[in-house]
């Protein structure tokens, strides 16, 4: 009997695709994906060959395997393929897409191991990670930039006015500059380098992860152009919240 069906259920969940996204990416109707996972229909070979393709499996293996059986191949030949790599500096990438499942899934290996990876040969040795941001807030980086960052194990290592990828409970994955206060070791202050946004607080018992940007990636076509006046009120701006900041802290 063909495992096909609740393969394809299986490897969606995995990604944290609904119906219509995994649609979407095989160019079939959402109704199709609910008949195969029902089985109520046998999936096309030219879907299977996509999705084969897209998890690098075997069309046997996507047959006449269950995939969901974690003692099973699939899983263990991709860990096995993670492995190989770690002296690499494999950089596991998390897009906009992925960040709502990552703040549920940062401390699970197996949704860990499900995101795209790739390495940077100028890194050094060190644990790496790559997130997409959105928004104007830390302009001159534009909106869709990919900020490599390296883990920081303690929140006592953060060094202020520095950039991280900062993940908590309840803002969820946001790039900011941090500032620490020796008077309240439990907030930390977020700063954007766009001086349009205030800086504001959050508690650091809240903060689960903490990366500190290593490299920014984003699009020539993207690069973000200032005039001299936008750069002198920048300067102006940035002055201004520096001096409130630091009257804040004394």
């Amino acid at each position: 009997m063909s495992q096909a069906g609740q393969n394809l259920k299986y490897l969606r969940k995995l990604r944290g695709w609904t119906q219509e996204e995994f649609a979407i990416k095989l160019g079939i109707k959402r109704s199709l994906i609910g008949a195969y996972e029902e089985e109520r229909a046998d999936p096309r070979l030219e879907v299977l060959e996509i999705v084969s393709d897209t998890f690098k499996l075997s069309l046997d293996d996507l047959l006449l395997k269950d995939l969901s059986n974690t003692g099973n191949s699939y899983l263990a030949k991709r860990r096995q393929q993670k492995m190989m790599t770690v002296d690499r500096n494999v950089i596991h990438f998390v897009p906009v897409k992925a960040a709502a499942g990552y703040l549920a899934g940062y401390a699970d290996s197996e949704f860990i191991d499900e995101l795209n990876t790739f390495t940077l040969p100028m890194l050094a040795g060190g644990n790496y990670r790559a997130f997409e941001i959105i928004g104007d807030s830390m302009l001159p980086t534009p909106s869709g930039s990919i900020i490599v960052a390296e883990k920081v194990e303690n929140a006592d290592d953060v060094k202020n006015d520095q950039a991280y990828i900062v993940v908590s409970r309840n803002e969820g994955i946001v790039y900011k500059r941090l500032v620490r206060s020796n008077r309240a070791k439990n907030k930390i202050t977020m700063v954007s380098d766009n001086p349009q946004y205030q800086p504001y607080q959050v508690n650091a018992e809240d903060v689960v992860e903490l990366w500190q940007a290593q490299m920014i990636i984003n699009k020539v076509s993207q690069q973000q152009r200032w005039d001299v006046n936008s750069l002198a009120n920048m300067v102006n701006n940035l002055q201004t919240q520096v001096s409130t900041l630091k009257k804040k802290m004394n």
